[in-house]
């Protein structure tokens, strides 16, 4: 999935962004497709209308689009024509009326760009928000037209099984879901789009990516900041909710999937959702909570989260989860799946390791408990610096019978450069038409009904010192970093 690709298959469009001045347009969306349409000199074809509560008008909306593509590392001067000429804003009011004469403002800018009617709405504003802004779609007829209507979902999609059911059947009530693009950026990372690459045109680990072979697999990650002033939002989420229902949850499946007879985005999606369905419900015993507490970062003290503003003294909201996981699978059957978040650990950094099984019998030592080699080990990095390491035993030329483990090492930015943002790839697979890496109504609903139960329940929070890897109970004291 890392050929290259031309935007020559996106037909002209109007791309329309609520929260059009938000910080998720500021900082990704804006110089998203800023990117995309100067790289690919599709300038004519795409108009993108911010529709916000602001009244700032066209001009002021530019103004800040410029701030915006500025910060993000742009000159001024490079911006200013694309901004000039792609760039309308719309206020949204809150009356009824407010949909209809958002449907005028497209329409005349589809006359005045002589466009074919061809529509993105991508609902970049708070879940709260989601509801009337969909029944405002479909009452104002903007859910359907003369060309095709896509709309894109940001996470969180609802907080539970229940809220994920009504917010899906909102929108499948106002459109189909061959036009709902709910959207999780973490699978729009290079890596994660080369996982199925990697394992299906690669026989000699496809062949070793089963129980037989594989120990165990352990999916990771690991946040060095805190909160970072999101306590409203964080002690109503959790991180279960904020990490593990989609993120985590959607790295398992692309691991532990089948292949599919065919590499279309329903297929793909299929047997994500095998996965899902077929994990055994969660055990009290194999799930540590934890909560960080005062310490360092980068030589300095940082707050524990009791500490942080905003969050109430008597908080019982874990910021570290550990979850072993079984997927009753024929090809996994037994094997345990790790997941792991937490927020204040030593660094950031999101990987998969897949730890290969031990030889039947250790030859170089005679008897198991003298063995002193370890495991092979696959680990796949999505950030940062994304790729590949390979670690294996070899015989160091110093001593008769000492084992080293060694690695073998492949970095994307040493072969293809700088890497697209994830906004970036999954924008353009919007505009393709592509649903491959966008998640779907049964995906979302098989995951909360899997971590609805262990919601349910109190956490048993254990202290972790901010800066380390987490409370040392989980995984029987195995550490979170390398």
């Amino acid at each position: 999935m890392m050929s290259s690709r031309s935007i020559s298959r996106v037909d002209p469009h109007v791309f329309v962004i609520f929260g059009g001045t938000g910080d998720l347009a500021q900082r990704k969306l804006i110089p998203s497709l800023y990117r995309l349409i100067t790289d690919h000199e599709v300038r004519d074809g795409c108009v993108v209308l911010g529709v916000s509560r602001r009244e700032v008008g066209d001009a002021g909306y530019r103004d800040w689009a410029k701030e915006a593509l500025v910060e993000s590392g742009l000159e001024a001067d490079e911006v200013d024509t694309w901004c000039q000429g792609n760039l309308h804003h719309q206020a949204l009011s809150d009356s009824d009326s407010g949909y209809g004469a958002l449907r005028e403002r497209i329409e005349s800018i589809e006359a005045e760009h002589s466009l074919p009617g061809n529509r993105v709405f991508y609902m970049a504003i708070p879940p709260g928000a989601f509801a009337t802004t969909i029944e405002g779609l479909g009452s104002s007829g903007l859910n359907q037209g003369a060309g095709w209507i896509r709309v894109v979902v940001e996470k969180p999609f609802g907080t539970d099984l229940e809220s994920a059911r009504a917010l899906n059947d909102l929108l499948l009530s106002n459109f189909d879901e061959t036009q709902i693009y709910r959207i999780d950026h973490y699978l729009g990372k290079a890596t994660v789009q080369n996982l199925l690459t990697f394992r299906f045109t690669n026989p000699m680990f496809e062949r070793l990516w089963n129980r037989d072979r594989v120990s165990r697999v352990e999916i990771t990650v690991a946040e060095d900041l805190g909160i970072a002033g999101r306590a409203g939002y964080y002690e109503r989420a959790g991180v279960v909710r904020d990490m593990v229902q989609n993120h985590l949850t959607q790295l398992l499946a692309l691991v532990a999937m089948e292949p599919p007879n065919v590499f279309h985005a329903d297929r793909i999606r299929d047997e994500k959702v095998k996965v899902i369905t077929a994990v055994a419900p969660v055990e009290e015993d194999d799930v540590v909570y934890g909560r960080y507490e005062a310490g360092q970062r980068d030589g300095e003290e940082v707050p524990g989260y009791l500490e942080e503003a905003g969050v109430s003294a008597d908080s019982m909201t874990p910021t570290f989860v550990g979850i072993r996981l079984y997927v009753d699978t024929w090809r996994w059957q037994g094997i345990p799946f790790l997941l792991r978040t937490g927020k204040r650990l030593p660094r950031r950094s999101t990987h998969i390791e897949v730890t290969f099984r031990e030889p039947a019998l250790c030859v170089f030592h005679g008897r198991r408990d003298d063995c002193v080699h370890e495991p092979d080990v696959l680990r796949i990095i999505l950030e940062p610096d994304e790729g590949f390491d390979l670690r294996f035993n070899v015989k160091s030329p110093d001593e008769d019978t000492t084992i080293d483990t060694q690695a073998l090492h492949f970095r994307y930015s040493d072969v293809y450069g700088k890497l697209p943002d994830a906004y970036q790839t999954l924008i353009l697979d919007i505009l393709e038409g592509d649903q491959t890496l966008f998640v779907r109504a049964d995906e979302v609903e098989a995951s909360w009904r899997l971590y609805d139960p262990l919601l349910e329940r109190p956490p048993k929070l254990i202290g972790y010192t901010a800066g380390t890897w987490g409370p040392p109970e989980m995984d029987q004291g195995a550490p979170l970093g390398d």
